[in-house]
Parts: C-alpha cells; structure tokens; sequence
C-alpha cells in the first residue's frame, strides 16, 4: 500500500541546500518504494538556508539584491534578501556574514556588518517589516557591527568609531543613538535555534566562539567585550536566545526591541508543514550532525517532538544522538566523513534507498 512521506531536512552546511538534500533523498526514495507520495519541504532554523526555505514556502515571494555589502572578514559579498507580498522583508545573517565566507577564522575581529547593510537596503526598498535569520555566524560582535551600519555610532574615549569584531567592544565608552535608523512599523522578528543567553559558560563567546577559532584566552576576552557593550546598550543579556549569531540577538533585541522566535517553529508554520505531517505516513528529516544540540531547539528536534519520533526518521552526515528515531549516518555509510562530503548527494540518495527498504 503506498505512503505519503515528507521530506523535510535542513540544509546540509556547506555541502547542500535543503532543497537539494530533499531531491537527494527523494530520488533513493523513489528507487525502491515508486509508487508512494512523496511530499518535499525543504526546511531552516534561521541559519544557512533560511532564505531557499522561505522563497519555497510563500508564493510570490521575490529575491532582492543589496549590492555588494561588507562580509565577515571586510572583504566585500554580494547582499541578499527576499520580499515577501505583505511587504516583509527575510534577511539571512548567514548569508552576508557567515562563517564558509571567511577565508581564514577571526574571532576578535569577524563582524555583521553586511546584515546591517542587507537590512537597510530592503529598508529603504520600503520594507514594512524584518525578519533575520540568525545562526550560522563568523563573528561574536554582539550585533554591533549590523547595528553600526544602521546608523548606531560606538565611541572609544576620543569619539572615534571602534573597531568592528567583537574584540573592539571593549573600546565602547559612549553609544549614540541619534542616527540609528528607525525599525519598521511593522516590527522585527528575530529566527534562532539556540536558547543561549549572551553571557556567561552557556552564553555567545563561550559556547560558540571556539566553533569560530577562538582559544580560550579569546572566549574569555568576547565574553568580557559582549559584557563591557551590554553595560552600554541595555536591554537583557541573559534573556534566552540573545546569545544567538555570536550575541546579534542580544543586539537587535536590546536596540530595535525586536522579538526572538523559535526559527525552526517559524517556518514549520510559514511552510505548512504541521499540517502536511498530520496526513503523512512518515517524515524523513536530516542535517548535517545530528547530536544533542539537535534535540534542544534545532529543526530535527522540533520534527520529532511534532510528528512522534516512531514516525521520523533521520539522515545526517554524522549521528552521534539517538533521539529515539531510526537514522542513517553518511559518514558510516560511505565509509568516512571525506569520502561522503566529497559527493554528498550520491549518499543521500543512498540513505534515502535505505530507509525506503527499512522504514517503508
């Protein structure tokens, strides 16, 4: 008897979109079980990935350019971001100021200055409302440097601008608010997948600066600047999420009162995913590692909790959870982490084979 499946992964960072993991996994899929409905919903958390998903989500929606804008390290990146027929605009931090566009780590200095630039060019393209994806990020800045490119001025004790990165923080000793532009009438939304407040051994710098090539010493000194720039900014370090995107959270939350939302939760209910999952015999999801970091907001989490972890299943380049569901590792399946990045989507179309023969 033919099922209905969705396939609903995230993207595979740095390796594959999710629109193209879920053709992969579909196409093995098909291969052995033809005559079952697959149902492909290609998915974000509000990192990587954010702007395909949505775009794929929303009818009418329509890719904008920004222009060149600053990247992470200075060296300038095409801008992004989508509007949406309500006049919202979808902004991907990831996208401008993401971790692959460095060409080498630079915790003390990475910045979001390209979000900010991306933001304002659908601001001034009359943008009624903002949402940012946040994840995925170079930098650990505390959003000062997308801030600074809305108009934010941060002064060292001369009246001169500081540095961008989040080491410049520490710099900080006046902040001028006059020629922050203002946020849209219709508010900002911010997307994360994390809970981590903005300071502290659960906070920006600590977890995720080493992920960005910080030493200790370095976590040590982000946490301090991020702690140094709150005194100034305001608003609440330790509310949960503002740790997101090396603290940008905790920024746009604290200068333009933007609210913090579960992204995965988000654009399951933009997509209609809820919906497809109550008619559906099974749902296939993946990510790149599916770990216990997964489990606690993330898209894969969030899939299991909604659909019953007998009813998912889940394809990943490595597993190192369990989560109750059955799942396929890419690594195990090609026989190291090299051999299946080095063709991601022949794998997948063969853990999509296997779980048709296992799951189907």
């Amino acid at each position: 008897m033919p099922n209905t499946v969705v396939i609903a992964p995230d993207s595979f960072k740095g390796s594959l979109s999710a629109r193209l993991v879920a053709d992969a996994i579909a196409e093995g899929w098909a291969s052995v079980r033809p005559d079952d409905e697959l149902v492909l919903m290609p998915q974000a958390d509000g990192g990587e990935g954010t702007l395909d998903a949505v775009e794929a989500a929303v009818p009418g929606a329509r890719r904008r350019s920004a222009g060149l804008v600053t990247g992470p390290d200075g060296r300038p990146v095409p801008g992004e971001w989508l509007e949406l027929p309500d006049g919202t605009a979808v902004t991907e931090l990831a996208q401008s100021s993401g971790l692959p566009l460095m060409a080498s780590p630079a915790p003390l200095t990475a910045t979001t200055r390209g979000l900010g630039e991306v933001i304002r060019a659908a601001l001034d393209a009359g943008a009624r409302s903002v949402v940012i994806g946040l994840g995925g990020s170079a930098s650990t800045d505390g959003g000062a440097g997308a801030l600074s490119a809305l108009g934010l001025l941060l002064l060292d004790e001369q009246g001169e601008p500081v540095p961008d990165g989040g080491a410049g923080l520490l710099e900080v000793l006046r902040i001028d608010r006059d020629e922050l532009v203002a946020p849209p009438a219709g508010g900002v939304v911010l997307l994360t997948d994390v809970t981590a407040p903005l300071l502290g051994p659960s906070g920006a710098a600590a977890v995720f600066g080493p992920q960005k090539g910080a030493s200790p010493e370095q976590v040590a000194e982000l946490d301090r600047a991020l702690g140094h720039f709150s005194r100034f900014l305001g608003g609440d370090p330790l509310a949960p999420g503002s740790g997101a995107a090396g603290g940008a959270g905790y920024g746009f939350a604290a200068a333009w009162k933007a609210r913090i939302e579960p992204g995965a939760d988000y654009l399951m209910t933009l997509s209609g995913l809820p919906s497809a999952i109550g008619e559906a015999d099974l749902v296939l999801t993946g990510e790149g590692r599916f770990d216990d970091q997964s489990l606690g907001g993330k898209l894969v989490g969030q899939l299991i909790g909604l659909a019953g972890a007998e009813r998912v299943g889940v394809i990943a380049g490595q597993v190192t959870a369990s989560g109750g569901v059955w799942s396929a590792s890419l690594t195990e399946l090609a026989g190291s982490a090299e051999a299946s990045l080095a063709d991601t989507a022949a794998w997948l179309r063969e853990a999509g084979r296997r779980a048709a023969e296992e799951l189907g």
